[in-house]
């Protein structure tokens, strides 16, 4: 009898394939090009405005949701997608992620009306969510394969690449409408979306079958509850005005029953016991909103200031703003192979004091070189301040909640950006004149000087950088202990500790 040769399945196919003793470096190109779907849609829409304001006959008030949306579907998706990251793998969330953007982008070409169009950028908004949970993920199960814990080149490449776009995505938006119009825009994301798809095929990792979690897992209530209280506070502070008393009320009741809920059940969807005794953790994301708070509120402020304020035309204030990317980019690039997460942070939060103060002298009289130093200033903290954070997380976060925790640093994200917006409203009531840009600056100091005095005592920041790494070969069965905690004893005996489940999956 023929004995019967078993068929390849997706998790084994490959399987027989040499892996790299390195990170496997046919993985960066799809985590880079899926990571930068959300910085691309984010700042292409802004040339795309007014166009599409003139198209449907809308105005500004209604246009800005375009924005609006897309920031209220990626705050709510990145922890929630992260999530299920965690359980189900990279590969299939990645997959169904970037299928969802071209199917956005086909929404949007096709669009009718505006509100269509918005319902396109929440699609749009949740499908490029997967792909920077997952590629933390895949980072983290690198390090754990070759027992050479070294992430630091990759996170500052997500990190370059996704600046580099955000720089380039309104130059991008332009040459696009220009050569098809404003539902150019959004198709784009057809042949982007089908890059992903054929990169993530051939090159992420399948899953094993015993991967698969049961449906009841998925800890829906707490996720659905989790939307809730989200997307009433965005809202408020998307136009926090006194009519509107009943979101704060409505986002206080559903953060009540999301503790009830998370309290209660075996798997929750965010682990508060243990998010709320993990203080270190809770530290960086407090630092990661008030970072892009002062970041954001520099961006949005500082140009609306340079356009009536100082009188610029808007061309010449983008020429003006170019510094501020540059900077960045060389920052987060000459800095990005050392982690060196306290010192950034310490050296992050000083700079950006003396950015807010040095706006305390810039007024409609200032001449051209003070406008370009303080963008040049201003782009050193950005710079340093969110890859700090994003290392400080990669040692921090438990790896069974990897994905879930990196799209909670991207919610705090959000919520900085939505908080500036609000705070920028605040100052320039009317119009953007000089003695708001100076209340803002103060706001931002404010910020900035509490963000250096939550660095300064926080002694866990010092362990972070990991010593010299030891060969996979020469440990073939232990992680060095700065690459992997101890897994948590569970706190529900019929619950499996997940970090057992992963290990044990990585190991079928």
């Amino acid at each position: 009898m023929i004995p019967r040769i078993p068929r390849p399945t997706r998790a084994t196919r490959g399987a027989d394939r040499p892996k790299p003793a390195g990170f496997d470096r046919r993985l960066i190109a799809p985590m880079v090009l899926g990571s930068v779907l959300n910085p691309v849609n984010s700042s292409m829409i802004a040339v795309a405005l007014v166009p599409i304001g003139a198209a449907f006959g809308a105005s500004p008030a209604r246009t800005v949701w375009l924005v609006s949306a897309l920031y209220l579907a990626t705050a709510v998706g990145q922890p929630v997608i992260g999530r299920l990251v965690d359980m189900y793998g990279p590969r299939r969330l990645y997959l169904v992620g970037t299928s969802l953007v071209g199917v956005a982008g086909v929404l949007g070409a096709l669009a009718p009306s505006l509100g269509a169009l918005i319902g396109a950028r929440v699609l749009l908004g949740f499908g490029t969510s997967a792909a920077y949970p997952a590629s933390m993920q895949l980072t983290r199960r690198e390090a754990e394969r070759t027992g050479q814990d070294s992430p630091a080149g990759v996170l500052t490449a997500l990190a370059v690449a996704n600046q580099t776009v955000a720089v380039v995505g309104p130059a991008l938006g332009g040459l696009l409408i220009g050569a098809g119009g404003w539902r150019a825009v959004f198709t784009v994301n057809v042949p982007l979306s089908a890059a992903c798809l054929v990169l993530g095929g051939l090159r992420l990792p399948g899953e094993p079958r015993a991967a698969g979690r049961d449906r009841r897992d998925v800890d829906l209530p707490g996720m659905v509850l989790f939307a809730a209280m989200l997307v009433a506070l965005m809202l408020f502070l998307m136009a926090p005005r006194s009519d509107h008393w009943y979101l704060p009320l409505l986002a206080a009741v559903a953060a009540a029953a999301f503790v009830l809920r998370e309290l209660g059940t075996a798997r929750p969807f965010v682990d508060l016991r243990v998010l709320g005794g993990d203080v270190p953790l809770l530290a960086t994301y407090l630092r990661q909103f008030l970072g892009y708070t002062t970041s954001y509120a520099f961006m949005y402020g500082y140009t609306q200031w340079l356009e009536q304020g100082r009188g610029l035309g808007a061309s010449t204030a983008g020429l003006v703003l170019l510094p501020l990317s540059a900077t960045a980019l060389t920052v987060s690039t000459l800095t990005g192979r050392r982690e060196a997460v306290p010192t950034k942070l310490v050296a992050g939060a000083c700079v950006q004091i003396a950015a807010c103060a040095f706006l305390l002298l810039v007024g409609s009289g200032s001449g051209l070189w003070m406008l370009l130093v303080a963008g040049v200033v201003m782009g050193v903290p950005q710079g340093l301040i969110g890859l700090a954070n994003q290392n400080a997380l990669y040692r921090q976060a438990d790896p069974a909640r990897i994905a879930s925790a990196a799209g909670l640093l991207r919610t705090f994200m959000y919520l900085g950006a939505l908080g500036a917006s609000a705070a920028t409203a605040g100052f320039f009531p009317h119009r953007a004149d000089t003695a708001g840009l100076h209340g803002l600056a103060l706001f931002m100091l404010a910020g900035s000087t509490l963000l250096l005095a939550t660095v300064l005592p926080d002694r866990s920041l010092r362990s972070l950088t990991p010593p010299a790494p030891v060969p996979a070969a020469a440990q073939p069965e232990s992680r060095p202990p700065h690459v992997r905690r101890e897994p948590r004893p569970s706190r529900h005996p019929q619950e499996p500790r997940e970090s057992q489940d992963s290990s044990e999956t990585r190991k079928a």
